[in-house]
């Protein structure tokens, strides 16, 4: 079993990241803006989600294949540049359908869309693999048994510091939302927000050089 001081220190660390403004806090705090406090939780969920996958990959040394082969690394960085800005083309040109009840309508999206745009957006992000095998491994204690389960506590600790941090933007981005209700100029700012925030994304992916 880990030590307490060693999650302590941990939950600390994860607290300092996750308050620091960043691509994830951005999709989430733009979604919440646009689409509403339920649409930037189901992001958050597809965040999570990925962030646990990351923690196995790296208990199974599978992200190590980043380091040890960088045309993988490339491959996935490409794919996730493209992935995202199909995701800025879609947020710009796809229409509300008006027969949808007006809450449901503001929603361009369905839930478990949402939901898989927020995995495959961590996911498809190479650099959160790194991060991962970069930092958790310095709070593992092989003597305290079972690695991998230590890593899934840590993965857990992370998403966890992760709700209260990006619950509190998903708050404060969801009430800017009221603002815009109503106005079709507004409306049609939401979109291309949403979609600038996507393809912002794909190019920091893109042509961010590799750390």
């Amino acid at each position: 079993m880990m030590e307490q001081s060693t999650i302590a220190v941990f939950f600390l660390a994860a607290l300092a990241l996750a308050a620091t403004p960043g691509p994830d806090m951005l999709l989430i705090a733009s979604r919440s803006a646009t689409e509403g406090r339920v649409a930037g939780l189901a992001t958050w969920l597809g965040i999570a989600a990925g962030t646990y996958c990351h923690a196995i990959a790296a208990a199974f040394g599978l992200s190590q294949l980043f380091l040890a082969v960088p045309a993988a690394y490339e491959a996935v960085r490409w794919v996730g540049a493209a992935y995202l800005l199909y995701l800025a083309w879609q947020a710009v040109t796809k229409r509300t359908e008006a027969a949808r009840p007006a809450e449901a309508a503001s929603r361009r999206w369905s839930l478990p869309t949402i939901f898989r745009q927020g995995l495959l957006t961590n996911l498809l992000n190479p650099k959160m693999a790194i991060f991962v095998l970069a930092l958790f491994p310095q709070f593992v204690q092989p003597e305290a048994g079972w690695v991998a389960g230590q890593i899934m506590v840590l993965a857990t600790v992370l998403n966890l510091v992760g709700f209260a941090v990006n619950g509190a933007v998903i708050l404060l981005a969801s009430r800017a939302r009221v603002a815009m209700a109503g106005s079709r100029k507004m409306k049609a700012l939401s979109r291309y927000l949403l979609g600038g925030v996507f393809a912002g994304l794909a190019l920091r992916l893109a042509f961010d050089a590799r750390r």
